[in-house]
């Protein structure tokens, strides 16, 4: 008799497990939306998003939005709600693209469009002068990868902004400088807990 094997262990792949998160504002205000609970995603907490878009609110409506480093695109969906013209969501993890996909079919939204790519990566491959110019841009990177640098020069040396653009930049609170560009001036700051969040307004370089 031939010796008995053990059964070979299948490989099976986790599935991310899912989370909501809650439309605060505007049009879609109290929907709930699903997000993949996945390494390094962290949605804006509610208490952010609220002071975030007390901030903007005059500035969010007709707006043309990007959302880098979108994970569960609590700020893009939020903009979208509350009057925004559109909204393009950049997010380099398929399953989470696939879901940002899912929710903007679940809203109804005709004005939102998501890009599976990693930011850095897709600002690079911009056209300068050839693109479409965004009034009001969300960047939440994931912390301590030093990514904000270099996509704030990237969305000027594209071309990517708006005179009078405003741009939010979410980091880790020991980040005393994000090293934005110098016509960036800074609107308004606050730490809450590990997070530090900041609007600046986009001037005019030559001006």
């Amino acid at each position: 008799m031939g010796r008995k094997h053990p059964p070979r262990r299948q490989n099976v792949k986790s599935t991310p497990s899912r989370s909501q998160l809650r439309i605060i504002g505007g049009e879609w205000r109290g929907r709930k939306l699903d997000f993949l609970t996945i390494d390094g995603l962290r949605p804006t907490p509610d208490r952010v998003r609220e002071t975030l878009f007390n901030w903007i609110q005059a500035d969010v409506p007709g707006a043309q939005c990007l959302d880098l480093f979108s994970g569960s695109g609590a700020l893009g969906f939020e903009a979208l709600s509350r009057g925004a013209e559109r909204a393009t969501f950049i997010e380099r993890d398929i399953a989470s693209a696939r879901q940002l996909n899912s929710n903007i079919q679940h809203l109804k939204s005709q004005n939102a469009e998501v890009i599976q790519a990693d930011a850095v990566e897709w600002l690079k491959t911009r056209q300068t002068d050839l693109e479409s110019k965004y009034d009001l841009v969300f960047m939440d990177p994931p912390f301590r990868k030093n990514l904000v640098a270099p996509c704030c020069l990237l969305l000027e040396s594209k071309n990517l902004l708006k005179e009078g653009a405003l741009i939010y930049v979410e980091t880790e609170s020991e980040l005393t400088d994000p090293d934005v560009p110098p016509h960036w001036h800074e609107h308004r700051s606050k730490t809450a807990g590990q997070v530090t969040y900041r609007v600046y307004t986009r001037e005019d370089p030559l001006g």
